[in-house]
């Protein structure tokens, strides 16, 4: 019997997502209830997004969500000391979902001041509803931002240029360094060439002739809008900032991208 509780439901989270992908994710939900029922009895003191914006900006696999949320954490940081002490530092996750990774941060750094932003104001309702040590703000598909000029010392994207349109590209990397402190460090992934084979014949042609690759079939920033990104087309959009480290992805992951201000 469908309650009106649960048809609420339905329509709330069609809402949000496209409506191919709800039907992936009820599928995904049933699948994985088990495992994930089993990993939230092992934690109970861990608070977890609703399954659908976990879905939605990553895997509905509690596990993953926790687990691998905190080894990105711990990877990224060790990526950026490499290039700046992070003691103290202000930070800002652009597209931060609901908080996978930025949720450890205060864990991982003495001192810091820590952000989060996105434009699904259901996570960041609920991110600010249960982390009290980050600071949750909005944003729209389009810049800007409601932070100050010069106001980060990092500033990181993960897998968020790979769902935006050229234009959405130009705008939001302005945006970006508007934010930043001289000397602050961009951190973003992209689809670099382990995404190739990925692609048909004809985006091949255009991703070897070095222009932005765009799947464009469904609404910009939804997680099935997808960006491919040549080396030279990265370099040649970034040319306002420093390259640090370009860390090629193998097997299906992202190119890392490490830029100085």
């Amino acid at each position: 019997m469908i309650t009106k509780q649960s048809f609420t439901r339905f329509l709330r989270v069609v809402g949000l997502m496209q409506i191919s992908d709800y039907f992936r994710y009820l599928w995904l939900r049933r699948k994985n209830r088990s495992h994930n029922q089993a990993f939230r009895k092992m934690h109970p003191n861990v608070v977890f997004p609703p399954d659908y914006l976990m879905y939605e900006s990553f895997q509905l696999d509690y596990e993953r969500y926790y687990i691998n949320g905190k080894k990105t954490a711990e990877w990224l940081i060790a990526l950026v000391q490499k290039h700046k002490n992070l003691h103290g530092a202000s930070i800002l996750d652009w597209g931060c979902g609901p908080a996978r990774v930025i949720r450890h941060f205060p864990g991982l750094i003495e001192k810091g001041a820590f952000y989060g932003t996105d434009y699904n104001r259901e996570s960041i309702s609920w991110c600010a509803a249960n982390f009290t040590d980050i600071y949750f703000h909005t944003n729209d598909l389009m810049p800007g931002l409601v932070y100050e000029k010069e106001m980060f010392d990092l500033v990181y994207g993960i897998s968020i240029f790979t769902h935006l349109s050229e234009e959405a590209h130009e705008a939001w990397l302005n945006e970006l360094i508007r934010v930043l402190k001289p000397g602050g460090i961009l951190f973003i992934t992209l689809h670099g060439n382990s995404f190739r084979e990925k692609l048909s014949l004809a985006e091949q042609l255009r991703f070897d002739a070095d222009e932005l690759v765009l799947r464009g079939q469904v609404t910009e920033g939804h997680r099935t809008f997808t960006a491919f990104h040549p080396e030279k087309w990265v370099r040649i959009w970034t040319l306002g900032l420093t390259v640090l480290e370009h860390i090629p992805g193998v097997n299906g992951a992202q190119d890392v991208w490490i830029l100085r201000k």
